[in-house]
């Protein structure tokens, strides 16, 4: 019987794949053997011994400590581009509330007063100061070409909208993704130089922090929009509401209030609702749910963080799961080990990942305790399972 801690209200639409005779699920568990969440925050949680594997439903995993996972042997599963229709509607909404005044103009609307007569004459008079401006001859740039940002890429074009798209990571899978008529920009200075919104659809790491800054906002053109559904702290809220005030910036649109912006005139801010759909929390759960059940079941490893891809198809027999520091001579320590063990080995399949190196081993015997007692004492081995 697995355990499955839930950290978070994990869609039932998920949790229903687990089947019930043999998987037990719970918000409160005991000695669990996978853990799911949300926005939950892990970095001050003590992770029990027995976790083999944790899944984010949802794509950034900034709340869970990954580097002591990886260094403990522990996979992190997410769900990338389960949610990214949800993110790509809201972008454009973003877009259209942000270019329109749309919620400038419901504020006027609302705190018109009077009988009928007098809102109607109130609402020809200040109806002016919301003229706004259109969608279609426009450039968007999007910063960030993973499954959203090939998305919103693609959602602009259909608008009419002019794309330009800069990713020195993007894959071919993404790109295949793409529409053609995506430009492509070398850097991201030169995309800023070339649009009238920005969107950004990338993780929060060094490389990304304060993207947008003093510095680049200059590059813009003037009054353009700028929207963050990525993650805070990619946008200096600074730089922006200093731009907006001299002019220089239209407007920004973000899903992570502060004190700063939450009142700002020109600012929009969103209680984070990226991902807050029905159907997105749904393709989510399920997306992470058989991924860390293939783990558990398999040691099959997919859209994992900190972990190698690796597939390898069940030859019948007995499988052995191993993880492993990705140093010298550990698969010939593997292999000798299993061999003083009797075992014969049926399939291999061998994948590392920066400083991991996983192994899974369908041998035609059963594994016996010593054998995983053995092979746990080597040097620089984190994790083996007998599957």
């Amino acid at each position: 019987m697995h355990k499955i801690l839930t950290l978070n209200n994990i869609s039932p639409a998920g949790l229903e794949r687990f089947p019930r005779e043999s998987y037990e699920v719970a918000s409160e568990i005991q000695h669990p053997d996978a853990i799911l969440l949300r926005s939950f925050k892990m970095h001050d949680m003590a992770v029990p011994v027995t976790v083999k594997a944790i899944g984010r439903a949802g794509s950034g995993v900034n709340n869970i400590p990954v580097d002591l996972m990886s260094k403990a042997g522990i996979p992190v599963f997410n769900a990338p581009g389960a949610n990214a229709n949800a993110v790509k509607e809201l972008v454009i909404a973003g877009m259209l509330m942000a270019s329109r005044n749309l919620c400038q103009a419901w504020d006027y609307s609302r705190s018109l007063e009077g009988d009928d007569d007098a809102i109607s004459k109130a609402v020809e008079a200040g109806k002016k100061q919301f003229v706004g401006f259109e969608l279609p001859g426009k450039t968007l740039g999007v910063v960030g070409l993973g499954a959203i940002g090939v998305q919103v890429a693609n959602g602009a074009l259909a608008q009419g909208m002019n794309v330009i798209g800069f990713d020195p990571g993007i894959t071919v899978k993404r790109a295949w993704e793409m529409s053609s008529d995506v430009r492509q920009a070398s850097s991201i200075e030169e995309l800023l130089t070339h649009v009238d919104y920005v969107t950004f659809h990338v993780p929060l790491v060094d490389a990304t922090r304060g993207m947008i800054n003093a510095e680049r906002v200059k590059l813009l053109r003037d009054k353009a929009i700028i929207l963050n559904f990525s993650r805070k702290g990619v946008v200096d809220d600074d730089a922006v509401v200093a731009a907006i005030d001299a002019g220089k910036v239209y407007a920004y649109v973000c899903d992570f209030p502060n004190n700063l912006l939450k009142n700002h005139p020109r600012v929009i801010t969103l209680p984070h609702l990226g991902a807050s759909t029905q159907q997105a929390e749904e393709n989510c759960a399920v997306m992470v749910v058989e991924q860390v059940r293939d783990f558990l079941e398999n040691g099959n490893i997919r859209n994992s963080v900190n972990f190698p891809e690796m597939q390898m198809p069940r030859t019948g027999g007995f499988r052995l799961a191993i993880v492993n520091e990705n140093v010298p001579n550990m698969l010939g320590q593997i292999s000798t080990c299993m061999a003083d063990a009797g075992l014969n080995i049926k399939d291999m399949l061998n994948k590392s990942r920066d400083d991991l190196a996983c192994t899974l081993v369908d041998v035609d015997s059963e594994v016996k305790p010593a054998c995983l007692e053995h092979m746990a004492g080597i040097k620089g081995v984190l994790n083996v399972r007998a599957l």
